[in-house]
């Protein structure tokens, strides 16, 4: 069996975009943590200057049908205008 993948995900929401943001991530996060392999998908923090969402993953096969399904889809859609940079995806 294959150790937790840990992911951290930074939101940098453009000026006057920290509300939409947040609640963009919010309605995605109920329905992730629904996800098989999901353990944790949280915001960790939350500012006028950035969101961080912290993930783990059961394993690696889990977190890729997780990065390809629909609550990612929709994430990234509501995302697309409020951003001013692209997401920042690390592994811990």
């Amino acid at each position: 069996m294959s150790a937790p993948i840990d992911l951290q995900a930074t939101f940098i929401p453009n000026e006057g975009e920290f509300f939409r943001v947040k609640l963009a991530l919010e309605i995605a996060i109920d329905e992730v943590v629904n996800e098989p392999g999901c353990i944790r998908y949280e915001l960790t923090e939350a500012t006028e200057e950035k969101l961080v969402l912290t993930e783990r993953w059961e394993s690696e096969e889990l977190l890729e049908k997780h990065s390809k399904g629909i609550a990612v889809q929709d994430l990234n859609e509501s995302l697309s205008a409020l951003l001013a940079e692209p997401v920042k995806l690390e592994r811990l």
